[in-house]
């Protein structure tokens, strides 16, 4: 495409209703983020491959999924402020290449600290380029109040990304080994690339002429900075939400196929079941949003901690009652309030910290969740080999859950 080209294309976008190019703007973020998450995700259907391999005990292996998590935490503020100082172009063009790269040089991984740099270190952090924080900045230009629902549907993209990459690694595993696998999903996170290169992201970065009118008139920027932030109680309360709660989640969602393998499900059907978890995940998202406007952000998120606590009983009785039926409710209960709470947290840190450095605050807030994810796996896998059982393990997940629900409970700027 020469230039002129370009401009045209350009120039042609800009002309398009506000509307539609919200919605493709939403439809990119998606995408981004079903790819994302989606090969994060995949970890766990490699984790037994992996791990039968080269012999390793399971907090070996899983200490490559914590490491990930815990990078895309770190990389979090990065993200922001590259997208506050460069760009969306930049930021999501970075992060494609570092997670086709690490995949290609995880393929032909042989020590455990191969793996660790590749699909613990490159991937996290190219997941954090391409995540949730750029996209929250991105949306937040052509949403405006509306954010709630459209992060309802991009963090719906975590499930979408388990329902598609779970099965579709467990297809690769079986016809081409974990490493042809790995090189499949390089070259393809790679491939994508240029078609997001020339996209016309002078036209997306600007957001909506409404949304932006209605921000200069009702808003002043109040010079937060991520100091002044942390000087905040809300702060620190979001955090402390996404720590605890990314730990019980991810203390369970790190192991649970090895879990439903272990309880008597095929290989095969337990990457469905949790696969299909990308189902009800965005029923889940865009209910617990809807509820938000009818009931309250407090209520709301309440019931979404209740389902999750559910979930987690469910799974328990699963190593006694094998059976669809209690599947099934673990699946819907825990699966669709995965990251259910995210849209209304994200919602709240812009509204609070709303400014040019929001990008750098809100990712220095969903450190927590890496950081919380990092630990919940990692240490659930410490706890399974400790205790050469489940029970420990899961126990610890619900005590972690609840700790994540008790900020709803006592700090007022996260009722409203």
């Amino acid at each position: 495409m020469t230039l002129m080209d370009q401009d045209s294309a350009i120039a042609g976008t800009a002309s398009q209703p506000p509307v539609r190019t919200a919605l493709h703007v939403l439809a990119l973020c998606f995408a981004l983020s079903v790819l994302g998450r989606g090969l994060v995700e995949s970890f766990t259907v490699f984790l037994l491959p992996i791990s039968e391999n080269f012999g390793w005990d399971r907090a070996r292996v899983v200490s490559i999924y914590s490491l990930s998590a815990l990078a895309a935490g770190l990389a979090a503020p990065l993200a922001g402020r590259l997208f506050d100082r460069s760009g969306p172009r930049l930021v999501y063009a970075a992060g494609l290449i570092l997670l086709g790269s690490a995949f290609l040089i995880a393929a032909t991984a042989r020590q455990l600290w191969h793996f660790q740099l590749t699909l613990g270190l490159g991937v996290g952090i190219g997941a954090a380029l391409i995540g949730n924080v750029p996209n929250s900045i991105l949306l937040g230009r052509w949403f405006g109040p509306r954010l709630p629902a459209a992060m309802a549907v991009v963090y719906s993209a975590t499930g979408a990304g388990v329902l598609v990459l779970l099965p579709l690694s467990q297809v690769l595993i079986d016809h081409f080994g974990w490493r042809g696998a790995y090189r499949i999903f390089g070259c393809a996170a790679l491939i994508v690339t240029a078609p997001v290169l020339l996209l016309p992201w002078r036209r997306f970065s600007s957001g909506s002429p409404t949304i932006a009118k209605s921000t200069s008139a009702d808003f002043v920027d109040e010079g937060w900075t991520l100091l002044t932030a942390m000087r905040h109680h809300a702060f620190w309360a979001l955090f402390s939400t996404f720590f605890f709660t990314a730990i019980g989640m991810y203390a369970i969602a790190a192991q649970v196929v090895a879990y439903l393998i272990d309880a008597g499900f095929p290989p095969l059907q337990a990457a469905t079941a949790w696969g299909f978890s990308g189902v009800v995940l965005l029923f889940g998202m865009l209910g617990i949003s809807w509820l938000d406007g009818i009931i309250g952000r407090r209520p709301s998120v309440l019931f979404s901690y209740a389902l999750s606590i559910a979930g987690i009983v469910m799974l328990w009785s699963l190593q006694w009652y094998p059976n669809v039926w209690l599947l099934t409710g673990f699946v819907v209960c825990f699966g669709s309030m995965i990251g259910s709470r995210g849209p209304l947290l994200t919602a709240t840190a812009m509204k609070i910290f709303r400014g040019k450095h929001v990008g750098t605050i809100y990712g220095a807030i969903t450190f927590g969740s890496g950081l919380g994810s990092a630990f919940g796996s990692w240490s659930g896998g410490l706890i399974h080999d400790l205790g050469h059982s489940y029970n420990p393990l899961i126990a610890f997940a619900l005590v972690a859950v609840v700790l994540g629900m008790i900020p709803f409970l006592v700090v007022p700027a996260l009722r409203r």
